[in-house]
């Protein structure tokens, strides 16, 4: 399904941009990627890499960190959006699940939950039901509605960030180093809830992840980055079974990490200078 999709516009692109910080600082350098419909794309690199920068720019975070995209373009449905406010973009159905959860540690859990749907206005009946289907995909948040955000689990304020973004009712959400500072056995819980929402729910994914073991496990198509740039890209299983993916980011390999950069066959192919 997803390989036909493949031939299918995309449902998020962005094309070329570049991002400056405070007027000097080139962070982004033409970076491209596209993310299908339906479809759970990684994106992979080290700390540093431009992961982060690339998904608020796609959510028009940017401007609260003195960063600005100079150059490209970002369309979602084929309608560029890289001038609307984010909370406009929330209404077109992207999201941002920001690094490191972020929840209103004052607030309930449900209290978080339910601020995800302050831009809803189909009435509390549908708010409710969501709620429930949250609760559904993470019982755990049921049983700790009541309690202050602040003194739940670094796994469960994980899991509260992603339901509030989903009682938005996004059709795409950038999710945003969602292993960082969880435990193998939670990290492999976020992620396979976040492939039955995928798959149960229609919900696209955008990931920037450092864990690349796990994202490519559960991705179906990646991109990595270095110092800014897509050095590479393909489906998540052939990117999986890379053998210098295997030595740069999967610890396969006795020789030490290298960079991309220094391996003349994968550096940036011609399209991403398009």
């Amino acid at each position: 399904m997803l390989d036909a999709a493949k031939t299918e516009t995309p449902l998020l692109e962005v094309n070329n941009i570049e991002v400056i910080y405070n007027h000097v600082i080139l962070v982004l350098k033409g970076v491209s990627l596209s993310v299908q419909e339906g479809g759970i794309t990684a994106l992979l690199g080290g700390n540093g890499a431009g992961k982060t920068t690339t998904l608020k720019a796609i959510s028009n975070l940017l401007k609260s960190e003195r960063g600005d995209v100079t150059k490209g373009s970002i369309s979602y449905r084929g309608t560029d959006v890289q001038n609307l406010d984010p909370a406009a973009l929330v209404k077109r159905g992207v999201i941002q699940v920001m690094e490191g959860r972020h929840c209103f540690e004052h607030l309930t859990v449900e209290e978080n939950l339910l601020t995800g749907a302050y831009t809803r206005r189909d009435g509390g009946t549908k708010i409710n039901d969501d709620l429930e289907l949250v609760y559904n995909y993470f019982p755990r948040l049921k049983d700790r509605r009541k309690s202050q955000a602040g003194y739940t689990s670094g796994g469960e304020q994980q899991m509260c960030a992603i339901g509030r973004a989903l009682m938005s009712r996004p059709e795409t959400i950038l999710l945003d180093e969602p292993s960082m500072g969880l435990a193998p056995q939670l990290v492999e819980e976020i992620f396979g809830i976040v492939k039955n929402l995928n798959e149960q729910e229609g919900v696209s994914f955008l990931l920037a992840e450092q864990n690349t073991n796990v994202a490519l496990r559960f991705a179906h198509y990646g991109y990595i980055l270095e110092s800014g740039r897509v050095v590479m890209d393909g489906p998540a299983d052939e990117l999986r079974e890379n053998p210098d993916v295997k030595e740069f980011y999967l610890g396969m390999s006795d020789e030490g990490r290298k960079s991309f950069r220094d391996v003349r066959s994968y550096r940036r192919r011609k399209r991403w200078l398009s």
